[in-house]
């Protein structure tokens, strides 16, 4: 979904003149990338893309929004990309390998690819957990979902590809 007042393009340019506040910028709409069963899995998660939508080519960032109930991601770990995360507002419980942690608001963390433990957040809470989410771009990172039927890899010229873990494309 594009801002209203122009291409993307045009918006970008007009941005770039004067900070804006990031939730002026619009909610990604799009369906999740994951194939069912999965994509259901994360209804309840908003994206801003504000990285997409300055034009970052080598990293993106996004605004995140998790409703009460709902994960950032299945559980994953990439192979080439690096992941940050910055909790702003809520306290949703970070998954990293086998460990549980309560995150509070300034809380941050790092995943360094190719680390071989898989993560994600999950809101256990009654509250919106809203947080920043920054990965880099790397051409040629694939996606460990250790405990589910998937893979993903990132072709330059299709995007993110999700096969069974038999390499069978869904």
């Amino acid at each position: 979904m594009r801002p209203s007042g122009g291409t993307i393009e045009e918006i970008v340019y007009m941005s770039q003149d004067k900070p804006i506040n990031a939730k002026a910028i619009p909610e990604n709409k799009a369906k999740s990338l994951y194939p069912e069963p999965f994509a259901s899995r994360v209804e309840g998660r908003v994206k801003r893309k504000i990285g997409d939508y300055y034009g970052l080519v080598n990293f993106g960032v996004n605004l995140t929004e998790l409703s009460p109930g709902s994960m950032s991601a299945l559980k994953h770990q990439h192979l080439k990309q690096d992941e940050f995360i910055y909790i702003l507002s809520g306290n949703p419980t970070l998954i990293y390998g086998n460990n549980a942690y309560q995150m509070n608001p300034g809380d941050c963390f790092g995943f360094k690819a190719g680390n071989e433990i898989a993560h994600h957040l999950i809101n256990e809470s009654k509250d919106k957990v809203v947080y920043l989410e920054v990965g880099d771009r790397t051409i040629g990172d694939s996606v460990i979902y250790p405990e589910d039927d998937l893979c993903a890899h990132y072709n330059e010229d299709e995007g993110w590809i999700f096969t069974h873990k038999n390499g069978d494309v869904y």
